[in-house]
Parts: structure tokens; sequence; C-alpha cells
């Protein structure tokens, strides 16, 4: 991999961690987008990283809009667990992944749920993992048919 390839793959993994954030504010606190973005960038600890911020915001908004698809995706991939029980972080965690498995096909499908499970260990718990990578399989199989 090339610098330049090593570096966009960062790139993107901080994006995903910043977007799985601020779907948690939407999600949780109920906020418009717009301002979850504000008050994201207004409040970043971090220093301030706009090509970060732009990716996650696109993905955020990506996602968002693109509910109505990827909630049954998961729902159907999910047997057994209504969307609702799912933890939020997991479901959000599950949301943002479906979005790239169904915008991003220059992404290998394995890099987005490597990806994922590295955010459920992040910020979820190890039993999480197992179960984003078995409903993220499940999803995989699905958009590939």
């Amino acid at each position: 991999m090339s610098s330049s390839d090593s570096a966009a793959a960062e790139l993107r993994h901080r994006a995903r961690e910043q977007a799985v954030q601020w779907l948690y504010q939407w999600e949780v606190g109920g906020l418009h987008l717009d301002d979850v973005f504000d008050a994201g960038r207004q409040v970043d600890l971090r220093s301030h990283d706009e090509d970060r911020d732009r990716v996650a915001e696109e993905m955020v908004r990506g996602t968002a809009e693109r509910l109505g698809e990827i909630d049954p995706l998961i729902a159907e991939a999910a047997a057994n667990w209504r969307l609702e029980r799912i933890a939020v972080i997991d479901r959000l965690i599950l949301r943002l992944a479906t979005y790239e498995l169904l915008a991003m096909p220059g992404t290998p499908h394995a890099v987005i749920i490597n990806e994922a499970l590295e955010l459920a260990r992040t910020f979820s718990t190890e039993d999480a993992v197992k179960f984003v990578n078995g409903v993220l399989d499940g999803i995989r199989k699905k958009v590939r048919e």
C-alpha cells in the first residue's frame, strides 16, 4: 500500500469514527443534522480536521437519507432482533456500514465490514463485534445479489 493509499485509509477510518459520533448525537439527541455538525465542530477536542469532517458529513447525510432502504436490510439480516431492540451504537454502526455497502461500490466489502468491526470494538462490546459481523455478512450477501 502506498503512503497516499495509507493516508486515504486513515482519513476514512477517522471519518467513520466521527460519523458514528454524529449519528449518535442525531439519533439520541433528536437534533437536525446541520445542528449536529455545527455543534460537533464547535466542541471538537481534537484538532480541527476539515477533510475528516467533510467525509464524515457525506457518510452521515447519506446514511440518514437512505434509512428507508438501510433499516429493512438490517432487520432482515438481524434475524430474531427487532431494529429498535438493537443497542443504539450497534444499530448506528450497522447503518453506516450498510450505507457504505450500498453507496460505495468501489470500496471492497471486506474493508467496510472490517472497519465496522473496528468501530464496534471502539464504541461497543466484543459481543457486539460478533453480532455486527454476522449481520453485515448477511447484508453483504443480499447486496451482492
